[in-house]
């Protein structure tokens, strides 16, 4: 990261991160990531998995359907979008 990026964020404050799955890239600069976190029942105390899904701006259509990605929170982009696509992990075989 540059200086001028850890500058920025320390004056805005630390963006949240996260690592998910493309589920549905079917618009324009537009794609649909599931993250799975893993939490214990509050009675039952067996391990779940839990999913979200978020929408993510791709500039450059880049991400295809079982890709995993790495999303960045950022400012609302549409009516759903509030997440920027960071990097590509790993393609989908």
């Amino acid at each position: 990261m540059s200086e001028t990026t850890e500058q920025t964020e320390a004056s805005r404050g630390l963006r949240k991160t996260r690592t998910g799955t493309v589920v549905g890239a079917n618009n324009e600069k537009t794609i649909a990531v599931r993250v799975d976190r893993r939490a214990q029942h509050a009675r039952y105390k067996k391990v779940i998995t839990r999913s979200k899904k978020f929408h993510v701006h791709d500039e450059r259509n880049e991400a295809k359907v079982g890709d995993t990605v790495r999303i960045r929170e950022t400012r609302p982009l549409s009516k759903l979008k509030r997440w920027r696509l960071i990097e590509i992990i790993r393609r989908a075989e």
